[in-house]
């Protein structure tokens, strides 16, 4: 996925301005795949320059114009294109994996330091997620279709289910590195 399918998938419920996209992303995709306003501006452009997406200048008295981006057929083609392809699996590559892998080569209780603050780190995104639900409930009259919302709360449950199951890995491994179940060098 890239964030271009993300915006043309937003863009498809209504047209939006990049500030405005960078609110939805924040309280609905962004525990999957997050998006700084630069990142939004760039993408918006390219999708403008690619023909996927129009662009409406709104004058405003107070502020400067408001570009308002609106997808084309050309980019609900593009979508509809992405959304057919098959689901891959995730890319495997992970550099928390590579600093594991090497970990031998710390102390304990500098690598206990590492696992902990990782732990803490995934007890604070659950919790975030948490609030996702209520969030997203801003943007349901977007699309007014249970069916979308069903499966924007299944990325929602991907998301607390792997991070879950990496918080129970994490603790295991603090456990045993604490009872020494691991052997010496």
């Amino acid at each position: 996925m890239s964030l271009e399918h993300a915006i043309l998938g937003f863009l498809n419920y209504k047209p939006f301005s990049g500030y405005d996209l960078k609110k939805v992303f924040d309280t609905s995709v962004s525990h999957f795949w997050p998006a700084d306003q630069s990142q939004i501006y760039r993408t918006l452009a390219r999708l403008a320059d690619q023909g996927w997406a129009e662009v409406e200048v709104v004058e405003q008295s107070e502020r400067p114009d408001r570009k308002v981006y609106h997808i084309s057929e050309g980019g609900r083609g593009e979508l509809h294109r992405f959304l057919e392809e098959p689901i891959c699996a995730q890319d495997i590559r992970n550099a928390a994996l590579v600093q594991i892998f090497f970990a031998g080569q710390l102390t304990d209780e500098e690598i206990l330091a590492k696992f902990e603050d990782a732990a803490s780190q995934m007890r604070v995104l659950l919790e975030r997620y948490d609030q996702v639900p209520r969030q997203i409930e801003e943007y349901t009259h977007m699309v007014d279709s249970p069916r979308e919302v069903f499966f924007w709360m299944l990325t929602l449950e991907f998301g607390i289910k792997t991070i879950q199951g990496q918080l129970e890995w994490t603790e295991s491994v603090i456990q045993r590195i604490r009872n020494r179940q691991h052997p010496e060098k």
